[in-house]
């Protein structure tokens, strides 16, 4: 006997197929509304009968591009990530299905499975509504599996029409039908014996079992590494009595000193395992002490037209009715209250950076306490408890470092050796140090050029090298062959909003005296994978005397 079972209806049996049909009709329309409205739970759905094969299908929707109905504006991204959560698993078959009316070249279908699957070992493509195809058009060359080659091939389908389920045309008349048309049509005449549902059937019920046997090997060694993963957690609580107070106690505090070794390492660097994917606590306080907050420095506001006009104002206000020739000295006075005013403008940036480190402080708590995870009460008050702690800290970090800016401001050492023959002592150290870096190498690393036109060859990365005098780049790290070397002089560095079409960070090189910087571009945008390295190569460029603009 022929019969059917939904989950939602446990114990109920339906052996009319079209009460099936409107079951599936009515709890569609329970779960997601009246009005074309889609939702992520499934419809469970168990058939029983000696003509069909030991499969399990997931039926998926089709990719809709503009909302109906009740849909949400981003009914697309919706349903493809409804998609996308079922055909990524590894140990699935994926049926494409397009219809053969249309250009396989636009399937939906075939471009969701190549995203998982590239070399296209999960993917069945399954061509429909070979009927309706145009008079003399037909799909012999793609069932062929000569115009877009998968590794499974195609199979050929014609299901019924509306018309027939209108009709209340049956499935064995269907399949007739289809067997009629493949034998009879010119095109796939040859091809009879491997279109229409039932091979469908028989090579899915194949296939699903060649892929399970070559998944198995690599399931089972998963499931064997889980497995001992989790009898070795288990043999910590083998001689566990949960109503002794001091086993919970020791418990308590074992993992609360696991919690302080852990954030220990993060923070200080230390211990044998080392993250290896991303930069840990420490290594990004290390970054905000050493990159962001130099550059968070240089990016200070400040006119110079403005700052001449008030050096000029404070020296005659200073001296009153008093005539000083300028030639002689330079009031004391004058020069401490515009470097005062100066001195005041770093709270800012000291202040953000404190915000920045407390951020990764509360950070790598976060991760730390994903080992006690199994005991969520203990995680979130550690989490509120050191959390708290941190904030305390905080607010007095904040407060010794505005003192150390007050102290700065209280009293400025006029009588110091940097301050006396000013101008030669700065011509002395510029030579100096020009002397002394050279072509010392600050930076390296993969860049790529982002605004050369696709008519000239398109973006392309290449090896970059900064010395303290120019930013010159090869073809490869082997640094053999020289594409350019762009001089530093005059050089600044502004941001350039990232786009919607790349998912590359960007930043640019321009010339303050509006020439161009390489070749016919005023502007060099070069571009990374991540923010941090483009604050980092910004640091870099920073050090090399390539100041950020102003107005970015």
């Amino acid at each position: 006997t022929e019969y059917a079972e939904f989950l939602h209806c446990k114990g109920k049996k339906f052996t009319d197929f079209d009460e099936v049909r409107q079951e599936i009709e009515v709890e569609t329309d329970r779960v997601t509304g009246m009005n074309k409205g889609i939702s992520s739970v499934p419809i469970n759905l168990r058939i029983y009968s000696p003509h069909v094969l030991s499969l399990t299908l997931i039926d998926l929707p089709g990719i809709t591009k503009v909302p109906v109905g009740d849909q949400p504006p981003d009914i697309e991204q919706q349903i493809r990530d409804m998609i996308m959560q079922f055909i990524s698993r590894e140990n699935c078959l994926i049926l494409a299905v397009t219809p053969a009316n249309t250009d396989l070249a636009n399937s939906d279908a075939l471009k969701l499975a190549k995203e998982v699957d590239p070399q296209g070992l999960r993917t069945i493509g399954v061509i429909t509504k070979l009927d309706l195809m145009d008079e003399g058009t037909d799909a012999r060359e793609v069932l062929e599996n000569k115009l877009l080659p998968l590794r499974r091939g195609y199979i050929g389908v014609v299901n019924r029409s509306q018309k027939d389920i209108d009709g209340k045309k049956d499935i064995k008349a269907a399949l007739l039908a289809e067997r009629k048309f493949f034998l009879s049509h010119p095109s796939y005449r040859h091809m009879a014996d491997r279109m229409g549902t039932p091979y469908l059937q028989k090579v899915l019920n194949q296939q699903l079992t060649n892929h399970i046997r070559d998944t198995l090997p690599a399931f089972r060694s998963k499931l064997q590494s889980q497995l001992l993963s989790i009898e070795h957690e288990v043999e910590v609580y083998k001689n566990f009595r949960p109503e002794d107070p001091t086993r919970k106690t020791k418990a308590l505090l074992q993992m609360v000193q696991q919690f302080s070794v852990d954030f220990e390492k993060r923070i200080e660097g230390s211990g044998d395992q080392v993250d290896t994917l991303e930069l840990s606590g420490g290594a990004k306080i290390n970054r905000i002490f050493h990159e962001r907050f130099p550059f968070e420095l240089v990016k200070m506001e400040f006119n110079e037209k403005e700052l001449r006009r008030e050096i000029s104002y404070a020296i005659k206000n200073i001296q009153g009715i008093r005539q000083v020739l300028p030639c002689l000295f330079t009031p004391d006075m004058a020069f401490e209250a515009i470097v005062k005013k100066q001195i005041v403008k770093l709270k800012g940036p000291c202040l953000k950076s404190v915000d920045l480190v407390m951020q990764e402080l509360i950070n790598t708590v976060k991760k730390c306490t994903k080992k006690l995870a199994t005991y969520p009460r203990l995680c979130e008050e550690t989490e509120r408890i050191v959390a708290g702690y941190i904030r305390e800290r905080e607010e007095k970090t904040k407060d010794q470092m505005l003192l150390l800016i007050d102290i700065q401001v209280s009293y400025i050492n006029t009588n110091h050796e940097d301050f006396i023959g000013f101008a030669n002592a700065q011509q002395r150290s510029s030579q100096v140090n020009k002397s002394a870096v050279g072509n010392q190498v600050i930076r390296k690393g993969w860049l790529t050029i982002n605004n050369i036109g696709i008519m000239k060859g398109g973006s392309k990365e290449y090896w970059f090298v900064l010395t303290a005098e120019s930013l010159s780049w090869y073809k490869d790290d082997e640094e053999k062959e020289k594409k350019y070397m762009l001089p530093l002089d005059n050089l600044k560095v502004r941001d350039v909003e990232k786009s919607f079409m790349s998912s590359k960070h960007i930043f640019a090189l321009f010339n303050t005296e509006q020439r161009n910087v390489y070749k016919d571009y005023r502007f060099l945008e070069l571009a990374c994978d991540s923010q941090e390295e483009v604050d980092s190569w910004k640091a870099s460029l920073l050090r090399a005397g390539v100041y950020p603009d102003k107005s970015s």
